[in-house]
């Protein structure tokens, strides 16, 4: 007997991930999956046939027209980050594991407000829990920053100036055949600089939010300071290590909310590593006490950072 392989758990969740499919991969697959013995007149009937007709999760998703890039979008709008770059096999396994409970799916965040809004449900303040409001704004920025990019799957939430304070500063230093330096002031410029990269130049950023790759600390003056390492993409190439540097103040008009003062990029290609470093997950390699150095509370910017 068809589909009786599906859980009803499964069954919603592959009925979510063919709903990203255009109409002619789904009935393509549709005559795949039933050896063309149905004939669907929509979209609704071509994911119930493909339901009832396959077998298991793994013999639907293994199908050679549900293609990696489909599980990849499928995975992001439940808030479950993968590395660009993870092989098909990776990707099944990730959602057999969403769909059997041992990964939970995140709702996007509502409307356009900032990060770490309700950080800590309201019992703790942000210098008692400056890791954790930086690596809840980090998973935010990353997730709304790839969003942009022209196969990503698109955010509730919008990216722009909004998120920056006026005066932001932006210094963006990238290393391949050799060294540049860029520098920009400004809300609007800063956010179309950092928008540029992922929606024009298709890059991906996949931020290692492990102990090793997150640091962060808070200045006298209240600025948080998060440092965050990973590794940049383009389609399915790892192209190099990235290292970025947050500077966020607290909106005192709005509680719990923080908005963008400064950025320190810096990209480094693969062919201008070091010998030796690890690419896989690249890490910060000075201590939070350390960091706060890098903050000069006159010029409200951060100084070059440690090589990788």
């Amino acid at each position: 007997m068809a589909g009786s392989g599906l859980s009803e758990r499964e069954r919603a969740g592959c009925r979510d991930l063919l709903e990203l499919l255009h109409t002619g991969e789904l009935l393509a697959l549709t005559d795949t999956v039933t050896n063309r013995l149905v004939h669907p007149e929509s979209r609704q009937e071509a994911i119930h046939a493909i339901l009832v007709y396959s077998q298991n999760v793994e013999e639907l998703l293994r199908r050679r027209k549900v293609c990696r890039e489909i599980i990849f979008k499928y995975l992001a709008s439940q808030g479950i980050a993968v590395p660009p770059s993870s092989e098909k096999h990776l990707l099944i396994e990730r959602v057999r594991q969403l769909w059997s409970g041992q990964l939970t799916a995140q709702a996007p965040g509502p409307g356009h407000r900032a990060p770490a809004q309700n950080h800590g449900n309201g019992q703790k303040s942000p210098q008692d829990d400056i890791g954790g409001l930086g690596g809840e704004f980090c998973q935010w920025y990353f997730e709304l920053l790839n969003s942009q990019h022209p196969l990503g799957v698109k955010s509730e939430e919008t990216w722009g100036p909004q998120h920056f304070w006026e005066d932001a500063k932006l210094k963006f230093c990238y290393n391949t055949l050799e060294k540049n330096v860029e520098q920009y002031v400004g809300a609007d410029m800063v956010s179309l600089r950092l928008l540029s990269l992922v929606k024009e130049e298709c890059l991906l950023f996949n931020p290692n939010l492990h102990s090793s790759g997150l640091k962060c600390a808070m200045s006298p003056h209240g600025l948080v300071l998060v440092a965050v390492a990973g590794t940049v993409h383009r389609d399915n190439t790892c192209l190099g290590v990235f290292e970025q540097i947050f500077g966020l103040i607290s909106c005192p008009m709005r509680n719990n909310t923080w908005k963008i003062k400064l950025v320190n990029l810096k990209i480094v290609g693969r062919n201008a590593l070091e010998p030796g470093m690890q690419i896989e997950k690249p890490s910060i390699k000075y201590e939070s006490n350390q960091l706060r150095e890098f903050y000069d509370g006159n010029e409200l910017t951060v100084f070059e950072p440690q090589k990788f």
